[in-house]
């Protein structure tokens, strides 16, 4: 493993096949999402239009990636009852599907027998594992890359578990 820690959006951009996602926390605190995050708890406003200032980072790099023939599929872990962050990411989704990428839930109780990961990751290709770190208050805490095949099947057969056992979005209520 490595410190180095190349674009994201590069990362995205060199993808050919797969870029998969595993969200494992209950709650982030990633000061770019506060407000919106706030005037959610305080109104259940969410922003869905995709082509909003808000997306702007984010919805048009999925449709390049998506438009090249690359699956990016996100899965994630939750406890239940759900939390107000968890809820609110759920609002949200739609916007994910709409720019294609495809999402499930896994309630944190069916997972208990996965071998997890400790950190969220993204797994571009089955070949390099991004891991995400975050403070205790769910703020960015550092990233870093690994291109070990052993941790990227570890990483791929978490993934894949959780994929398989979860919950199509559509499928799921919160």
């Amino acid at each position: 493993m490595t410190e180095h820690l190349p674009d994201f959006s590069a990362l995205l951009r060199g993808a050919r096949r797969t870029a998969v996602h595993l969200e494992m926390r209950d709650a982030y605190g990633v000061g770019g999402e506060a407000a919106e995050f706030a005037e959610f708890k305080r109104s259940g406003a969410v922003d869905t239009d995709p082509d909003s200032d808000w997306w702007s980072g984010w919805v048009p790099l999925v449709r390049e990636t998506v438009g090249r023939g690359v699956r990016m599929r996100r899965a994630r872990i939750v406890s239940e009852p759900v939390t107000d962050y968890i809820r609110w990411e759920h609002a949200l989704t739609p916007v994910n599907l709409a720019a294609g990428e495809q999402v499930r839930w896994l309630p944190r109780r069916l997972a208990s027998d996965i071998p997890l990961p400790g950190n969220d990751l993204w797994l571009i290709d089955d070949r390099l594992v991004l891991f995400h770190w975050f403070t205790g208050d769910g703020d960015w805490a550092g990233h870093e890359y690994c291109e070990d095949p052993a941790v990227v099947q570890r990483v791929s057969y978490a993934f894949e578990t959780v994929w398989e056992r979860g919950t199509p979005h559509a499928g799921y209520t919160v």
